[in-house]
């Protein structure tokens, strides 16, 4: 495994108060089914946390959910330009989500944001 791509715990955004900071004062971008939000954070990595809207499913919804939306983050990584904070919400659907729909959600949320710095590995393999 690359070391450039596992999700570390630094990389996390758990605490309820940046969280809220995030959705309160965040840019934002959405597409149908998603909405990144998104703020410099002045370190030297990029950190994110995936909330879920309330009523998302079952606990197993739940955390297929935020698998797929962590997997996806951890591919798309190295792509992305240093030193944000970002919230990945995904909105429930009537289709069942697959990785690489996750991974073009995510990428199309970044590029709109103008966080990617160079081709998206999930473009080249699609």
């Amino acid at each position: 495994m690359i070391h450039s791509q596992r999700f570390t715990r630094e990389e996390r955004i758990k605490r309820a108060g940046e969280i809220k900071n995030l959705f309160k004062s965040g840019n934002r971008v959405s597409i149908a089914g998603a909405k990144l939000f998104y703020l410099p954070n002045n370190l030297q990595f990029n950190r994110i946390g995936f909330p879920l809207p309330r009523g998302y499913g079952n606990a197993i919804q739940r955390n297929h959910s935020k698998r797929l939306s962590r997997e996806s983050y951890r591919f798309i990584k190295a792509h992305l330009n240093i030193g944000f904070d970002m919230l990945f919400l995904v909105y429930p659907s009537s289709e069942k989500s697959s990785f690489h729909s996750r991974c073009a959600q995510f990428r199309t949320l970044c590029e709109k944001a103008g966080l990617i710095k160079e081709q998206s590995v999930c473009e080249q393999k699609e």
